[in-house]
């Protein structure tokens, strides 16, 4: 019995030998994400917040008459320091005041600018009520390439018409919201 003992410990001595580990570890970090807006095609920042940036209308806003349509063009971008591309979704415009018997149409267009002869892909086809609900609107930015370089951008027009129905002294404001997700 003493003997099959001592063979006991020997046995588990050797397979104590027998043991190893490997051992391995990843680093991770978070890319960036910035979504820039531009109202001349050239100067793009941040406008992270509601009411965010002002659109310039063609026309004067605070004059609208019956049958009257304003212009403003707006352009969105990827920063440089973007790490993926982009699908843009268009929210339902936020409205204040009264926006009564006003309507808009939403094209990208293939340069920055918007007047009346302006065309491109309909976004939100016109007549849409300026605070009607939006579904499934959507458009796609690119990163830069390298990252230092900021993504291509996106020029859309924002056309509003105002119908026959328009109160005369009526104001209201609207805030459209372009909420950008990451296409990891």
């Amino acid at each position: 019995m003493a003997g099959g003992l001592v063979l006991g410990v020997g046995a588990a001595v050797v397979l104590a030998a027998w043991n190893d580990s490997e051992f391995a570890t990843g680093t991770f970090t978070a890319g960036t994400f910035n979504l820039q807006g531009s109202t001349d095609g050239t100067a793009y920042s941040d406008h992270a917040a509601s009411p965010g940036a002002t659109l310039p209308f063609t026309l004067n806003p605070a004059n609208l008459a019956p049958g009257d349509t304003v212009y403003a063009p707006f352009a969105v971008r990827l920063a440089a320091n973007t790490t993926t591309g982009s699908t843009v979704t268009v929210n339902t415009a936020t409205a204040t005041g009264s926006v009564a018997n006003l309507s808009y149409e939403l094209l990208e267009t293939t340069s920055f600018g918007c007047s009346s002869g302006t065309t491109g892909t309909e976004l939100v086809p016109a007549g849409t009520a300026l605070n009607g609900a939006l579904s499934g609107v959507t458009f796609n930015l690119n990163a830069g390439s390298p990252t230092s370089n900021p993504g291509g951008a996106v020029f859309l027009c924002f056309k509003v018409t105002a119908a026959a129905g328009l109160v005369q002294g009526q104001s209201g404001t609207a805030t459209w919201q372009l909420a950008g997700a990451s296409t990891s």
